[in-house]
């Protein structure tokens, strides 16, 4: 696994979480974000994950060998937030390839990449829960490290109503103080359910 000090914790401006194995994975938040992630955090022989679909993020496993359940965390990670999402597909496919198989041509927008050879392809179910890692909170796969806080899953309300929903949660429940802003930045945009 790399060493996060040598990545001065420049991960956290992105989207980011720990497996269940503490190996970090980055993606990106935007478009122009995906370009810089897949400059700054990929290496030719680490794996990254992106739906099949146009609209996810680039997530690159921060190790040169993760094991099963950091593929599959990263795969829910992935999907949840990509458009797939938002779609509100119950299953989604994502595409697994290594570093070395991307490229971009000077043709290609930002964000987008293409992918030489072989990829595995795999769907997750889209579900996530609520923790706090290094300080931050995070939703990630259900599997993924921390104590659950609240658990998300597709439904009909918008970003903001489970946002109040979770304060809420948070604030009788578990009693510390959490902005607004740090719940939606760590939650899937709309189309949401908590409990």
């Amino acid at each position: 696994m790399q060493k996060l000090s040598s990545l001065d914790k420049k991960y956290e401006s992105f989207r980011w979480f720990f497996t269940s194995n503490n190996v970090l994975v980055v993606g990106g938040k935007s478009d122009e974000q995906n370009e810089i992630v897949l400059k700054e955090f990929l290496k030719p022989n680490y794996i990254l994950m992106h739906t099949t679909a146009p609209g996810s993020p680039f997530m690159v496993i921060q190790s040169d060998s993760p094991n099963k359940t950091d593929l599959e965390e990263t795969a829910i990670f992935c999907g949840c937030f990509s458009q797939q999402w938002k779609l509100g597909k119950r299953l989604i496919e994502i595409d697994i390839f290594k570093g070395d198989q991307i490229y971009k041509l000077k043709t290609m927008k930002t964000g987008t990449f293409g992918i030489r050879g072989t990829k595995k392809t795999i769907k997750i179910k889209p579900e996530l829960i609520l923790v706090i890692q290094n300080g931050r909170l995070k939703a990630v796969p259900k599997t993924a490290k921390g104590e659950k806080l609240a658990e998300i899953k597709q439904g009909n309300l918008t970003k903001e109503q489970v946002t109040e929903k979770i304060s809420k949660i948070i604030k009788d429940k578990y009693h510390f103080p959490i902005s607004k802003d740090e719940i939606m930045s760590a939650i899937p945009s709309d189309k949401l359910s908590v409990k």
